[in-house]
């Protein structure tokens, strides 16, 4: 766990030095997701179901996730399957027992399909374009799941226009400056901010 915080620290600090001159610009939202009836503290440890010391949080899936966005924004395939791996054991291993039954099942809704995105990007290294493919529907499951649950955390919603012949894609940043996934080192800092989520 301390290394996933230090992990997330240096990127962050790495990823606010850059600087983007397009990250002030905002589109409205069009996205409307029904928060549960009962907020969960995503800071919460929950156990999960393998006997052993180890917890999972909504806080461990978002950190994963922002792993395999920072790989992208660099185009390490490599490291965004680790990333989707780490994920899906993840997903595996949250115990729901914390939630509501209304909770569990919008749990469940949601990452049934993102765990799938998650065992596509890791089992894809060497096929960065597949697993872009998979990483905007991923990006819109762990929004869901963030609007939900919450992330812990400042996040933003980021827009990139161009990705998918110019049908564009989203996808969430712990930064407000832009480190576009979909393009990577090509364009960097194509998109801008559609929304803050705290």
């Amino acid at each position: 766990m301390k290394k996933i915080i230090l992990s997330i620290a240096v990127l962050t600090t790495l990823l606010a030095a850059c600087n983007n001159s397009s990250s002030d610009k905002k589109e409205k939202n069009t996205d409307t997701i029904q928060p549960a009836t009962m907020p969960v503290d995503t800071t919460k440890q929950i156990a999960v179901n393998t006997g052993t010391k180890s917890t999972v949080s909504i806080t461990d899936i978002l950190s994963s996730y922002l792993k395999m966005k920072n790989a992208f924004s660099k185009d390490n395939d490599k490291d965004a399957a680790t990333a989707g791996n780490e994920l899906v054991k993840l997903f595996t291993n949250f115990n729901k027992t914390a939630l509501t039954a209304n909770q569990a099942k919008i749990y469940d809704d949601i990452t049934d399909d993102a765990k799938e995105h998650a065992e596509h990007i890791g089992s894809n290294g060497g096929n960065i374009k597949h697993q872009r493919e998979h990483f905007d529907m991923l990006s819109k499951d762990i929004y869901q799941l963030v609007k939900t649950f919450g992330g812990g955390q400042k996040l933003y919603y980021d827009h990139c226009p161009m990705y998918n012949d110019g049908k564009g894609a989203n996808w969430i940043s712990e930064t407000k400056d832009i480190a576009n996934p979909y393009l990577g080192k090509s364009m960097p800092t194509c998109g801008t901010v559609k929304e803050e989520l705290k």
